[in-house]
């Protein structure tokens, strides 16, 4: 299987309907199935001609464009792994991370800092240009291989490499019943950045896969203006973190006539927020709670809503237990490890480069979240807090339960927009020959230009308080043109057997 090819299929049988609409205030900037499908295969098809072959990694430095997603999907196409980060990131920062995953191409936006590393540096417009090649095949392999990677936030530490298979989309058809509610007629609007994963997958890739459109508000579109866009666009339901819904109850609009619910993760919803948004709409609120290792996986939803209090129930397919410190599962009602079972087909191949670490995160048959929390005799669960919170405070002391953790490794929209504020081997697929537009090198010493703090209550991964952060700004004199690098290859497990292992080369 293919990840890509599987977001695209159901879009492929309806060439001209509506995939994405960047919608602004007078104008949106339209994409139909047909239009992205192509675009994604000629990017796969444009990487491949630069050089890189399946299982290499791309770093993604890129802003909040359509080219964001466009990217992830073309290098998943062609059996390239995608490293998505977050913008906001300083050059000391993303130095570090390149560092750690060894990316064999970059692909940078303007102004968005740049690491120290000798990868070839693709820019944003070179990409525009791969879009409009001729498509490539999608590279086959297992579903288990690796398909791309994402940072954890490091509210518990340092921010960690999480590797995901193909097989991590078959596991978000889960959340289409147990969280969204999801339609082909549905048209969903995500009021995130790109370049966040809770948008990445909740406002593009599960619409895609449904045959859905996503509708994604362009920069400098604030909180207020989502209700007059949302009603204009026909948005059918409304995703984003808390605090997103908090702003806009506090402005004035008309009622969004198509609106059947919202969607609610990135932090703890408050249940009189809730109460709210349902008094002033006559649509409530589903809740998600997940982590970058799984994504979502507990929910409330149209057909069963969450009860006041609590997280939601485990999503359908989902096997989720509370364990003992015997590590068995526990009766309704008695608190203890929030675990799920490591069988399921959204969970993490392992931490980059930390066996040890990701060895520790399981029990038995179950990954254990961090999480302690308890089960009613309905099975909706309820969070009690982190482990760790729960064992500094002692026996005697009850936390007060923290933000749910949600997968993004990238942070809500920058807020200088709002005010305010993730048994084959793969085959190598066989792109047409001809000329590609050539890659151009560009500066290290790019311009960060982002706001330098997000009033949002959620940081990279909405589960703790961002600190502010002044504008980065690299001083670095050198540029990184194509040059030879060092090749820095997945595991052979994690790509299945027979994936060659290639030497150093030039690019």
């Amino acid at each position: 299987m293919n990840l890509a090819e599987h977001v695209l299929h159901a879009g492929a049988s309806h060439p001209d309907k509506l995939a994405l609409s960047v919608i602004g205030t007078s104008r949106a900037e339209r994409w139909s199935y047909a239009r992205l499908i192509s675009a994604v295969r000629g990017t796969a098809t444009g990487l491949l001609r630069a050089g890189l072959q399946p299982g290499d990694r791309l770093l993604m430095r890129l802003g909040n464009t359509a080219a964001f997603p466009v990217a992830y999907l073309g290098a998943i196409a062609a059996g390239i792994v995608p490293i998505p980060t977050s913008a906001m990131l300083t050059r000391r920062e993303i130095t570090k991370l390149a560092a750690e995953t060894g990316p064999a191409m970059i692909v940078a936006g303007e102004g968005i800092a740049l690491p120290d590393h000798p990868a070839p540096i693709l820019p944003e417009a070179g990409l525009a240009d791969y879009m409009n090649l001729p498509p490539a095949d999608y590279a086959q392999g297992q579903p288990g291989r690796l398909a791309y990677i994402i940072y954890t936030s490091g509210s518990s530490g340092q921010p960690r490499a999480v590797m995901h298979a193909h097989r991590a989309i078959l596991a978000r058809r889960m959340m289409f019943d147990g969280w969204y509610g999801l339609r082909e007629s549905d048209r969903v609007m995500h009021a995130g950045a790109f370049n966040w994963t809770f948008t990445l997958g909740t406002g593009l890739m599960d619409p895609w896969t449904m045959g859905a459109t996503a509708l994604i508000p362009a920069d400098g579109i604030a909180l207020e203006q989502l209700p007059l866009l949302a009603s204009r666009h026909g948005a059918t339901m409304l995703a984003g973190a808390p605090g997103v819904f908090r702003r806009i109850l506090r402005a004035e609009w008309q009622p969004i006539a198509n609106l059947r619910h919202g969607l609610v993760a990135g932090e703890r919803l408050d249940p009189g927020l809730r109460a709210d948004w349902t008094a002033r709409t006559g649509t409530d609120l589903h809740e998600a709670m997940g982590a970058s290792e799984i994504s979502t996986f507990i929910s409330g939803s149209p057909e069963r809503p969450a009860p006041a209090g609590t997280a939601g129930y485990p999503q359908p397919g989902r096997h989720v237990a509370i364990l003992g410190d015997d590590g068995q599962p526990q009766p309704a009602g008695t608190p203890g490890a929030l675990a799920v079972r490591r069988d399921d087909p959204g969970l993490f191949l392992g931490y980059l480069g930390q066996p040890e670490e990701t060895a520790a995160r399981h029990r038995g048959d179950w990954f254990l979240t961090g999480d302690q929390a308890q089960e009613d005799e309905s099975g909706a669960i309820t969070l009690l807090g982190r482990a760790d919170d729960i064992m500094n405070a002692g026996a005697s002391a009850s936390p007060r339960p923290r933000s749910k953790r949600f997968c993004p490794a990238f942070p809500v929209r920058a807020m200088s927009r709002w005010q305010s504020f993730r048994s084959a081997p793969a085959a190598a697929s066989s792109p047409p020959s001809g000329p590609v537009p050539p890659m151009q090198p560009i500066c290290a010493d790019s311009r960060n230009p982002i706001s330098h703090a997000i009033s949002s209550p959620a940081n990279i991964s909405g589960s703790m308080p961002c600190p502010a952060r002044p504008p980065a700004r690299s001083t670095a004199a050198h540029c990184a043109p194509p040059i030879a690098r060092t090749r820095h290859d997945p595991p052979r497990h994690l790509l299945g057997p027979g994936l060659p292992l290639v030497p150093d080369r030039q690019a």
